[in-house]
Parts: structure tokens; sequence; C-alpha cells
């Protein structure tokens, strides 16, 4: 089969796929094709994509490949949105941090971190599939383990836990969504809880719905989540 060809197929299959498609995956549906040669032409299709000025992109996620909008066209993007998006409340942010940097770790040695405790955030996080429970640690009581999920992968836009930032560039990203919320509230007259108020949303983080080209939401906006 010719490469132009293979190339359409692993478009289309990205682009048709519900969740990220890794390049074995695509070996195996496109005719004479390696995990290789699968990387090759995604390769391929971006540069295609960037010589073409297109609006979207193949992102490499979660062990797989997927197909999300630019970054430029987040503020547009986030206009066709008919819901307000959830949040992710500062509490369930900072536990959420914890769990991907010290991961796998104990609901005690979160809450040893955040002086506070953490059940309540913890459930929330499990609900929106972004932690999951990755069973007992050998110690006596047997306490659960928790870990990140492929989801939060996506939602992030991260390849694999070890593409996490830097823990200030977390804490920039915060400072910066803050700022942002201080100027929305104001310029809508004051309505809702005001940037730095309890309760109040930290950095956008949608785990609400699946990113990508064809339903208007990529890894460009910055996802949006709460509590």
């Amino acid at each position: 089969m010719e490469r132009n060809e293979q190339s359409r197929i692993v478009e289309a299959l990205v682009l048709a796929a519900p969740e990220p498609i890794s390049a074995e995956r695509l070996a195996d549906l496109v005719p004479d094709c390696s995990a290789g040669l699968a990387r090759d032409l995604v390769t391929g299709l971006n540069e295609s994509y960037s010589k073409e000025d297109r609006a979207f992109e193949i992102w490499e996620v979660a062990g797989g490949f997927q197909i999300r909008t630019r970054a430029e066209f987040s503020g547009v993007l986030q206009q066709l949105r008919r819901l307000r998006p959830l949040r992710l409340s500062q509490a369930a942010l900072e536990t959420l941090s914890i769990v991907a940097y010290k991961q796998p770790v104990t609901r005690a040695e979160i809450e040893d971190v955040r002086g506070v405790e953490a059940g309540p955030v913890l459930k929330t996080l499990l609900e929106r599939r972004l932690v999951r429970m990755a069973g007992h640690r050998d110690v006596p009581g047997r306490p659960m383990l928790y870990a990140t999920t492929k989801r939060f992968l996506e939602v992030f836009g991260l390849g694999s836990a070890k593409d996490l930032p830097r823990l200030r560039e977390l804490e920039e990203l915060a400072r910066e969504q803050r700022l942002a919320e201080a100027e929305d509230h104001a310029e809508s007259g004051g309505e809702g809880p005001a940037a730095g108020a309890a309760g109040t949303a930290a950095p956008d983080v949608d785990a609400s719905a699946d990113p990508g080209a064809a339903d208007g939401e990529g890894s460009g906006s910055k996802p949006e989540a709460d509590e």
C-alpha cells in the first residue's frame, strides 16, 4: 500500500477513535504498517497541517494519538459551550497535584501534606475519573493507594506521568488563572464568587468533555472543572 493511502487511514482512525489511539493499534489496523511507521505518518500529518495552517493538530497523550484544536482558538471555542464547565476547587487541585507527584499515595499521606481531611475531595476526583484506586500499601491496616488515571493524562495533555510540569510551573499557571477569574468577575459586575474567596475555582481544568476537533474542544483551550 502507498504511504499516502496509509497516511489517510491513520488520519481517519485518529479522528474517529473515541480515545487516544496508540501507535501499536494503528499498526494493527493500517495495512503493511509498523508502530514506528505509524509515528512517522502522524509526524507527516502534523507537518502537513502546519504548512496548510489548519486549526487542529495531532497530540500524543495518554499513550496514544488524538486530534485537538490549536490553543489560539480557545477563546472562540469557549463561546461554543452552552453549559458552564465544571470546575476543580483549589482544594481539589491541590489534592490532585499531590496524587500526581507522589503516586501511588495513601489518603493519610495526602492529609499529612495538606493538613486537612481529604476524603470528600478524593471522592470528587474519583467520580471525575481523574484519580483511581491503585491497590493497597503492604503495611499494617493495608491503606488504599491512589494514583492518576488515563483520563487525567488526556485532560492535561500529557503523554505520561513523566511529562508532568515542574511544581513552579503549576503554581504560575494557578496564579494566572486566578488573575483571569478576577478580571472576569469585575467585568460581570461582581456576580458570582470573587477570585480568592472561599470555594473559588482554581485553574481551569476540563474534566467533563472529551477534547477533539470534531466537537470543537481541544487541548488548545485550557480544561475547566468544579468540585
